[in-house]
Order: C-alpha cells, then sequence, then structure tokens
C-alpha cells in the first residue's frame, strides 16, 4: 500500500490529539501539514519533532488554513482531516467543497480512533456552543465530588499558544504556577477557577501523557474532571457525559459541529441560563434534546450573577468586558455582563468598536457581529497591551468585568471595576446531587 498523505485542519487542540492517537506512529500516513484558524499566530509555525515522534524528525510544518488549496496541489495531498471546533455545517462543508474540488478526501474523525481510556473514573463536561457555561458546570460538579471526599483531578481541553514542546504537561496548583506557564488570558480564565476551589487542573499537548500524570497525581485521584473546550467531544471515554445547552441561542444545537455530537452522547443535559431566556426559546431546546437524545436527563439551571460593587454600575456610562472566544467564534451577543449592566440600572453601555486599538482592532474587523462588548482577547502580550490601552481610550465611568477572572490582576486598567461573578444553580429536580449519586456510590463501593 502507498503512504497516504495527510493535512490536518485544525485549532492548536483537536488537530494535535487527533494527530497524537491515531497519526504519530502510523507508518500508513505521512502528515505533511497543519493549518491553523480560530486562534491567532499559531501559522508559521512547527508542531515540534519532539511531540511529533520518530516518523517526523523535522516536526510539522502550520500554515494558514487560507493555503490548504494550494497545499493539497502543491504537496499532492490525498485527504484533510477537518479537526477544529464550534463551526456551523454549512462552514465544515464549505472546507470540504474546496478539499474535494482539490482533489482530495475530507474526512471528520469519530471517537473510536480518538478516545483515551482511563484508569480512574471519568466525568465529561462538553457544550454545544462555546459561552453555553462549561466551565461553571464543571466547577459544581467538582464542589459535589469534593463534598463527598472525592480527589478531583480537572483536564482542560487544550489551550496550546506557546512553547508547544514545554506546554506538553502542565500542572496548575496554585496562581504561582500560572505565572510560570506564562499563561494567557484564555488559559488563566479556564485554570484559575480551579485552583482557586482547592483542585488541580492539567492541560497541555500530549493528552495521553497528561492523562497518565493525572492519574498519578502527587495529592492523589479519585475521578478526573474533563473540562471541555468550545463544543468538542472528550478526548477521555466519559463514564459520565454531561452536555451544556444555551436556550439564548436555540437551534444552534442542531447546526454547529461537533455540538450536535456532543449532544447525542450525553447522559445529561443541563439547559443553562433560563433564567434570562426566552420561554419559547427555552422549549425549543427542550424539544431539540428530546428530538436526538430522548434517553438523557435534563436539568434546568440558571446561571446566577453576583457582583462586588453594584453602585460602580448604577447610573453609570459602563463599559462592559466579556470573555474573548465566547464572543468572537462563539458569536454570542449578550453575557453576564450585559444582564448586569441592565440588572444594575446602568444609565449607558457604551460601545467601544471606535476606540479599539491594535490586534482588539482587528478582532472586531474579523469579528463583526461583536456588537457594543470589549472581547477580553489576551493570546499574547500585544493583545493584552492592546486592550488596556482600549479600556483606556473609551470614555465611560466605570467597568463591569465579566470574565472568569479579576483582569485587574494581569492588566492595568484605570477605570472604576465591578466585577461579575457567575455560577450554575440548578432549579428544581433532578439537579446535579441526584444524576451524581450513582457515580459516587460506584466509586466508594
Amino acid at each position: 500500500m502507498s503512504v497516504r498523505k495527510i493535512v490536518i485542519i485544525g485549532a492548536a487542540g483537536r488537530d494535535f490529539h487527533n494527530f497524537n492517537t491515531f497519526y504519530r506512529d502510523n507508518p500508513a500516513y505521512n502528515v505533511a501539514a497543519f493549518t491553523a484558524a480560530q486562534i491567532p499566530d499559531i501559522a508559521g509555525r512547527k508542531y515540534p519533532a519532539a511531540l511529533a515522534g520518530s516518523l517526523y524528525p523535522q516536526g510539522i510544518p502550520i500554515y494558514e488554513q487560507d493555503e490548504l488549496e494550494k497545499l493539497i496541489k502543491d504537496l499532492n495531498i490525498d485527504e484533510c482531516v477537518f479537526s477544529y471546533s464550534d463551526v456551523t455545517y454549512n462552514a465544515v462543508m464549505g472546507v470540504g467543497a474546496k478539499v474535494n474540488a482539490a482533489g482530495a478526501d475530507f474526512t471528520l474523525m469519530g471517537y473510536k480512533n480518538t478516545m483515551l481510556k482511563s484508569t480512574k473514573p471519568v466525568i465529561a463536561v462538553g457544550a454545544i456552543r462555546t459561552g453555553c457555561g462549561k466551565s461553571q458546570t464543571t466547577r459544581r460538579i467538582a464542589e459535589v465530588l469534593m463534598a463527598h471526599n472525592l480527589k478531583v483531578i480537572a483536564i482542560r481541553h487544550p489551550m496550546p499558544y506557546g512553547d508547544l514542546e514545554a506546554q506538553k504537561v502542565q500542572r496548575f496548583a496554585s496562581i504561582e504556577d500560572l505565572k510560570k506557564h506564562n499563561c494567557t488570558i484564555e488559559e488563566m480564565e479556564e485554570y484559575e477557577p480551579h485552583i482557586a476551589r482547592g483542585n488541580v487542573i492539567y492541560a497541555g499537548v500530549d493528552y495521553e501523557a497528561i492523562l497518565r500524570a493525572a492519574e498519578k497525581d502527587p495529592n492523589g485521584c479519585d475521578v478526573i474532571l474533563w473540562d471541555g473546550g468550545n463544543n468538542d467531544f472528550p478526548f477521555y471515554k466519559p463514564d459520565l457525559m454531561i452536555t451544556v445547552v444555551d436556550p439564548h441561542r436555540p437551534g444552534h444545537e442542531l447546526s454547529y459541529y461537533p455540538g450536535e455530537v456532543t449532544l447525542r452522547l450525553a447522559d445529561v443535559a443541563v439547559i443553562n441560563k433560563i433564567d434570562s431566556a426566552d420561554f419559547d426559546n427555552i422549549e425549543a431546546v427542550r424539544n431539540n434534546i428530546e428530538k436526538v437524545n430522548p434517553k438523557a436527563v435534563v436539568i434546568d439551571a440558571a446561571s446566577t450573577l453576583s457582583v462586588d460593587k453594584p453602585e460602580i454600575i448604577r447610573g453609570k456610562r459602563v463599559l462592559v468586558i466579556e470573555d474573548g472566544p465566547t464572543l468572537t467564534h462563539g458569536e454570542m451577543k449578550i453575557g453576564a455582563g450585559i444582564v448586569a449592566a441592565k440588572r444594575f440600572g446602568a444609565a449607558e453601555i457604551i460601545d467601544p468598536r471606535s476606540f479599539a486599538v491594535g490586534k482588539l482592532a482587528e478582532t472586531y474587523r474579523l469579528y463583526p457581529g461583536i456588537g457594543k462588548l470589549l472581547p477580553a482577547m489576551g493570546y499574547g502580550e500585544q493583545q493584552m497591551k492592546d486592550l488596556s490601552l482600549t479600556i483606556e481610550k473609551t470614555p465611560c465611568d466605570s467597568v463591569i468585568i465579566a470574565t472568569p477572572i479579576d483582569l485587574q490582576r494581569v492588566i492595568k486598567i484605570n477605570k472604576p471595576c465591578a466585577r461579575v461573578e457567575y455560577s450554575l444553580q440548578e432549579i428544581g429536580k433532578p439537579d446535579m446531587d441526584d444524576v451524581l449519586e450513582k457515580f459516587i456510590k460506584g466509586i466508594k463501593n
């Protein structure tokens, strides 16, 4: 048999995992390139030889996805493997059309060849879109497990934006670890809330090595808690799969890849944000769950807000800052910051777009649907500087920070700030205690 030449179409996450689990040591394939989308400054680098294995002593180059059709022809590519998440079906098949028209096969990998089996019980949390509330759901699950004296190790979907070789396996047990690993804002937003609640979290690039390290964590490990990213399905085979859906985006659970896969895999579906969503939208989501996964247990939940300084909001002209990826490829138009601004009586929400500088201005150009929100983009030092300067230039009385971390700790903000925090609150029955009861009994027995 001839060796098939492959391009893996990705965004520095699922693509690397698919390579590591299926292609890395497989002589039947030659992965000639990765392509990159969604995340800035990934293209132009290499997947390093130290991670790529003996078949790739020079590593593997990473190109912009815009170069895909040229790569197929120049490198005589046989097959392209689509390997990133939170994309419309139309966008996925648009890429597929380009690949097929250039002469190559187009592939979507399932979990059979990519899910790893743990020696520990695994709970996986996913969602049908970015920004549904996976992280707050994961934190709620951790609280229940820890209340039963179980040692929880969280593993986060990859966010390898720096030195890939150095990020092979990362362990975060303290705020100092965030500094040691030079974390971006996006990474801190995901890791810090776990650390604050007392559980260790792992992340990185090689998820087989990460899993084995987590299973043998020096603090002990009773349960692996997979904290999913975007709307991807888990890298580890779950014993319990929990998927969060969002009634602010009804219908997206059946029209985005691979969110519908994640919903179909769910043992439990959490309808979050019902406190701020329209009844008809909640029912539309509920009906779609019933349509594709009638066996799933459904939990109704609210995303409850708390504000440390409501007086900074009331009657003020406010700038609202939300989580970056939720606003960009997550396409959210309303988040916790907007809800807080309205609930606590802001006089006006200031539009920051005309004051954006540098990479922030570029973000608005790439994602024009963001609207009057400021995305907390911080994939690198320059973006963080541009974020700080944009805040400074925006004429407002105060700033609402609705990100999972306090931005004042990592960037300079020269205006009064109110911080919004949000958590999952189940409404009625069944609740998280109910769905975890059998799982916990299985561990203790």
